[in-house]
């Protein structure tokens, strides 16, 4: 396992190389969806409905939805059913369908139509968790928030950057270690790594471009 001062003088360069290599990647959907709208509110839905969807289908999903409206106000004017046909077939589309309405009728109830820029804030709401409040945060409202899914937490822990059992512990443990000036962008990049290459099983170690600086902690088989 790399010594804690190599790990630190590392970080940013294995970020710097994943962040040219994804430019020939497929970036996650909702890095897309901040980059193109700018939108806090379109950020939160598009994170509600990828929530253990293909990106493909997020995407898709999104994009009907947002077509007809995207807005607070507009989204729930089309009503729990017509949300539900427009976003199917993400992922527990019946569920995230009426998390949609009671999101939107809570920011136009409490926060005045606008997403709130908390997390404490954001938690509130039903359906969205750390990893949707933290992407809000970075993606919407571009401030320093470490999003943790499952790519983030299996990478980090596999560069042995941290040693940890679930994503909370990863969120906590990257926050005293990362560089405050990599949050933002380290979602981004971990995910699009373990999309296209550092998949759980059997990663391409000898497609990587970071191979070199991974002590491939916990893999047992690699191609």
């Amino acid at each position: 396992m790399m010594n804690v001062r190599l790990e630190r003088k590392n970080i940013g360069k294995i970020l710097g190389i994943l962040r040219k290599e994804a430019a020939e990647w497929d970036v996650p959907v909702v890095t897309l969806t901040a980059v193109s709208s700018k939108s806090p509110f379109r950020v939160l839905i598009s994170t509600v409905l990828s929530l253990r969807t293909k990106d493909e289908t997020t995407a898709e999903a999104s994009a009907r939805l947002f077509q007809e409206a995207s807005t607070p106000r507009t989204v729930l004017g089309l009503g729990e059913e017509k949300v539900r046909n427009l976003i199917y077939p993400v992922g527990f589309y019946r569920v995230k369908a009426q998390n949609i309405i009671g999101i939107c009728k809570k920011l136009i109830d409490e926060y005045e139509g606008r997403v709130p820029d908390s997390i404490d804030e954001l938690l509130k709401f039903r359906g969205v968790g750390r990893k949707t409040a933290n992407l809000v945060l970075s993606l919407g409202y571009g401030k320093p928030a470490i999003c943790v899914d499952i790519h983030v937490h299996r990478i980090s822990n596999r560069w042995g950057y941290v040693r940890t059992k679930n994503p909370y512990e990863t969120e906590i443990a990257l926050m005293e270690k990362l560089p405050r000036k990599h949050w933002i962008e380290y979602n981004s990049l971990l995910v699009a790594l373990g999309q296209q290459i550092c998949r759980p099983l059997s990663p391409l170690c000898s497609r990587c471009p970071v191979s070199s600086y991974c002590p491939k902690t916990g893999v047992a088989r690699s191609r």
